[in-house]
């Protein structure tokens, strides 16, 4: 595929790891902007060769400090321009990247800090300067802590002097370091934000991720010429392959404001080509683009008219002269104007890490603008499975990336192997067995594989409920159809070892802040619509309206939004048990 004159892998810096790829990239298309961040009002570029002396000289500041080849090096920031010069110093370094969520309390990062032996931490910020320091005594591994913005205390250095110090180093000592990084030494350890029990710090090497960006090259997942608007934490997996493979071929990166209200209208002032993101978003926009449409049937029609009108185009089909001039019209009413909530240029958006419904995608699609499904763990370097707007179905998380074996095994869990597979979990080696048994990867995950080689996905083997008449259901399409109500923002259907199923739903606080008896009947309307399209034992039979939205503040989200379920059963116990004694009063009334 290519965007432009320049094919994707002619685009590539050709490089051998992740650690010389700005220095190549620097050095092929320095002017050209790497990176924009607004200031103030502004938006602001950075070229690849700023870009490439801030690498340069955090890497050898870093030497200066001490840091040797394979030291772990952590970052604690949210995503913006210093988290990008500091990872790629790093790595250039010849050390491994350590990446903890900003949003993590102090004994959070106390954890991740203290299990990956980091030797230096960089810190953004006063706020996390201040996590640093309630648990800087009980890090005995930790020297140097370095802040992107310094609060002006002398416990710590600040990055220009961290780059001071590189500057006084020789380039040559620069080029030996990068030159020494090879294929086999560890890029990154990246902990699992982890639904259930203390996080893994997955293993992952350079030849890891230059692999899966080379896979993705060939895919033609990104282009040469792309903007892309980036929201998500640095410190997952999925925004860290969108940096290495943007970087890669001379794309720009555009980072956000740190305020997830700022989202939208970031979109619509850079006007990206590219944009990867998490269900909730894609939901949220979703809901903003439809919560003013007059007439759910003639919505529905005009989704139906897009999908047919495009899907057609696609196949190389002549469209009807009365078809396209219906669809001329919808455009103008509907679909130009959902474009233009994401800038009006957008190429593609990349959905993962949870599920989306297939009627968000459908409609998006309609609108022109294609958000592809894909699939991948941290375990995977990112991604095992993807598509692109030439081959994709509704649904389906994609086809294995090139060089990605995909199985399905006896019980229908999902098995992976390739050269993206990680290299274990560090100091977990009971784990590592357990995730990588007989040479393949277990995903936890259940799914199939069509006869096209697309992959879909069913729930997790953890997800399952086994209701007390030992039916097994899986939620997730349950919880979805649920979440097709504007007012809901979270559904956990809840039956392991029950009679029957229940829900729990949380409401949008933008859209609703307070439970009402309308919104109360809406909500039952959706939930009737959901229980019409299956069988009785997966009709979910009462459902309670939980007091506020869950946060990853109070515990029951990761950081990329996934719902942890053990920590919502047992926090809202109370509240599912008295809707089995609600049933039981029903039954005997």
């Amino acid at each position: 595929m290519e965007v432009g004159t320049v094919s994707a892998a002619e685009a590539s810096t050709g490089s051998q790891t992740i650690a010389d790829i700005v220095k190549l990239a620097a050095e092929r298309t320095p002017e050209r902007p790497a990176l924009k961040h607004k200031v103030g009002d502004e938006w602001r570029d950075i070229s690849y060769a700023d870009l490439g002396e801030a690498v340069k000289e955090i890497a050898l500041g870093l030497v200066d400090l001490g840091i040797q080849k394979g030291d772990r090096v952590s970052i604690l920031s949210h995503t913006r321009p210093e988290w990008t010069f500091a990872n790629f110093g790093i790595l250039a370094s010849g050390a491994a990247s350590v990446s903890i969520y900003q949003t993590n309390s102090p004994q959070e990062v106390h954890y991740v800090a203290d299990h990956s032996e980091s030797t230096a931490v960089f810190a953004e910020d006063a706020e996390q300067l201040e996590k640093i320091r309630q648990i800087r005594g009980d890090l005995p591994h930790l020297e140097h802590v370095i802040a992107f913005e310094s609060d002006g205390k002398d416990d710590h250095i600040s990055l220009d002097d961290l780059r001071e110090r590189g500057r006084q180093r020789s380039d040559d000592e620069y080029e030996q370091r990068v030159a020494n990084v090879t294929p086999d030494d560890v890029c990154l350890y990246i902990y699992t934000s982890g639904t259930t029990g203390p996080p893994k710090g997955c293993i992952l090497t350079h030849g890891n991720y230059r692999r899966v960006v080379d896979m993705t090259q060939e895919m033609g997942v990104l282009g040469s010429d792309e903007l892309v608007y980036l929201f998500l934490p640095l410190a997952h997996a999925f925004a860290v392959l969108i940096q290495f493979g943007a970087i890669d071929l001379g794309s720009t990166i555009a980072y956000w404001e740190k305020d997830p209200q700022k989202i939208v209208p970031n979109l619509m002032e850079v006007r990206p080509t590219y944009f990867p993101s998490v269900p909730r978003i894609f939901e949220k926009i979703y809901q903003l683009a439809t919560s003013n449409a007059p007439d759910k049937e003639q919505l529905k029609q005009a989704v139906q008219l897009g999908l047919k009108v495009r899907l057609a185009q696609q196949r190389g089909e002549e469209v009807p002269a009365e078809l396209m001039e219906k669809f001329e019209e919808a455009d103008k009413a509907l679909y130009q104007n959902v474009r233009n909530i994401f800038g009006g240029r957008i190429r593609q958006c990349v959905t993962g890490a949870a599920p989306i419904a297939p009627e968000i995608l459908e409609f998006f699609f309609a609108c022109g603008v294609p958000v592809m499904e894909g699939y991948g763990m941290t375990e995977t370097s990112t991604v095992a499975t993807g598509q692109t707007p030439e081959d994709f179905r509704f649904g389906s998380i994609g086809k294995p990336l090139p060089g990605v074996e995909v199985k399905i095994a006896d019980d229908g869990e999902i098995l992976l192997r390739g050269d993206n597979i990680f290299q274990g979990y560090y100091k977990n080696e009971e784990a590592s067995k357990e995730a990588l048994e007989g040479g393949w990867l277990h995903t936890g995950d259940l799914g199939r594989i069509d006869e096209d080689g697309f992959v879909y996905i069913s729930g997790r083997k953890k997800d399952i409920i086994i209701t007390a008449g030992g039916k097994n259901i899986t939620p997730a399409n349950l919880e979805n159809g649920i979440k097709q109500n504007p007012n809901v923002s979270q559904c956990i259907v809840v039956g392991d070892r029950r009679p029957y199923l229940v829900a729990l739903v949380t409401l949008d606080p933008e859209v609703a802040s307070e439970e009402t008896a309308e919104i109360r009947n809406s909500i039952q309307e959706t939930l009737d619509e959901v229980n019409s399209k299956v069988g009785p034992v997966e009709q979910i039979k009462y459902f309670a309206i939980l007091p506020q939205d869950l946060s990853q503040e109070t515990g029951e989200l990761t950081p990329t939004m996934k719902v942890k379920r053990n920590v919502v059963h047992e926090k809202y116990a109370d509240v599912i048990d008295s809707l089995y004694e609600q049933g039981q009063t029903r039954q005997a009334g």
